[in-house]
């Protein structure tokens, strides 16, 4: 749950929650059950929830629930973190991000309601989130899980109608444990007596924690090849669980791990809610994420030479580097761009990476919230990384005249936000 301060409007807001609650991440659920116990509990009126966990991939599973969702006409809420550009990015309300004066007015009541109580600025923006949502029709509601899942705000939620549970890796130890096992432990807090549960690709001490608090809390379990099955095929992918099989138009998000990602949806979805496969195809195939192996072509693009590619994706752990390196093997090396947040394990994420750097350039944006000093990503490359030291000038010294470059831009969501405003590529 990175939390990327917001600037213009809400900054004033954030900077008094800070003042409530100066503990950025506080993992517990009381203060924020107090407050909508005050608020009159909207957080047991919202429409059908599948509640979206793990490590990676949790934004693009949400992404493609939406997606698929709106195919099927229905109104979407969409709760995610953190933003990129805009801090209304983090609420969808009924498919569209939520506007200034709504999202204001909702902290006005709110922080009213709270009354001065400690609390932090995800649980003030979780319970603005559940106010919006129960008080504007819709017929889905997708909760990404901020940092965790046991003690996320987000698990103030009664049972929903599915859970979903990404790829586990590490990420977060200091507050979530030292090993996947306590990692997936945390995870699988959002499991709930009788409520189906779709989880994909994971290591085995990962799986065999989600078998045992399934088991435990009378969840039902569904396993990507036990239960549910996706491949590629020469025109798409092939979807197979108990209820048939679907043939699926190529998905609109890049990457081999977003095969996995896209099944995780499916399987969700289709435990929960009746949803025609016509729907699923259209939502896979049109589904938006931003920042998630995103092609730019706006300005910073318009710097390479003719017949060059440009792209970004804000994975920062080692879980996400090797799923770049996965994508890297099959489409070809690049030129790698990195920066990362202060406090990541920059040596495990750049470690899959390296054999696929044709170079590789170490970067902190002006701006960039808690960006890590550039000699320390160069120290954590083994001193292959070369510093850039912006994207800017990365860009301009990876660039040669006529010949064009395939270049990556990765490491952090903070630096992809930057990266984004400085390309002028809007967040949908």
């Amino acid at each position: 749950m990175s939390d990327n301060p917001p600037q213009g409007r809400f900054a004033p807001v954030v900077q008094r929650l800070h003042a409530l609650h100066p503990q950025l991440i506080d993992l517990s659920l009381g203060r924020l059950q107090t407050l909508l116990d005050k608020l009159g509990h909207p957080e047991r009126r919202l429409p059908p929830v599948v509640h979206v966990a793990g490590t990676n991939g949790k934004g693009s599973t949400c992404a493609f629930l939406r997606g698929i969702g709106e195919a099927a006409g229905w109104r979407v809420h969409v709760y995610t973190s953190p933003h990129l550009v805009r801090f209304n990015e983090r609420i969808r309300l009924a498919g569209r991000i939520v506007d200034d004066d709504t999202l204001a007015a909702a902290f006005d009541e709110v922080e009213r309601i709270n009354a001065g109580a400690p609390i932090t600025v995800f649980e003030v923006l979780t319970a603005a989130a559940f106010v919006l949502f129960s008080r504007t029709p819709a017929e889905l509601a997708v909760l990404e899980v901020g940092l965790g899942g046991r003690y996320d705000a987000t698990n103030v939620i009664v049972p929903p109608a599915a859970a979903a549970i990404t790829s586990i890796s590490f990420d977060h130890k200091e507050f979530l444990g030292n090993s996947l096992a306590k990692i997936a432990a945390e995870k699988a807090g959002v499991m709930k007596p009788g409520v189906p549960v779709a989880t994909g690709l994971q290591e085995p001490e990962v799986r065999a924690v989600l078998r045992a608090e399934a088991l435990r809390v009378g969840a039902r379990l569904l396993e990507r090849d036990r239960d549910w099955t996706i491949t590629a095929t020469a025109t798409g992918l092939a979807y197979a669980d108990e209820q048939g099989r679907l043939e699926l138009p190529p998905l609109a998000l890049p990457g081999p791990h977003q095969i996995d990602n896209a099944g995780i949806a499916i399987a969700a979805l289709r435990a929960a809610l009746p949803v025609a496969a016509g729907a699923i195809g259209r939502g896979l195939a049109g589904a938006v994420w931003p920042a998630r192996l995103q092609r730019l072509t706006g300005r910073l693009a318009a710097t390479l030479p003719p017949g060059s590619e440009l792209w970004l994706d804000g994975g920062h752990n080692p879980g996400a580097g090797q799923a770049l390196a996965t994508h890297l093997a099959a489409a070809g090396p690049a030129h790698l761009i990195v920066g990362m947040k202060q406090g990541k394990d920059s040596a495990d994420f750049l470690r899959p990476l390296l054999p696929h750097a044709a170079s590789l350039w170490a970067v902190a944006e002006p701006g960039q919230h808690l960006a890590k000093p550039v000699e320390e990503i160069i120290a954590a490359s083994g001193g292959v990384a070369r510093p850039g030291p912006t994207v800017a000038d990365a860009l301009a010294a990876i660039t040669r005249p006529g010949l064009p470059v395939r270049v990556l831009i990765c490491g952090s969501l903070y630096l992809a936000g930057e990266v984004l405003k400085a390309d002028g590529t809007p967040v949908l």
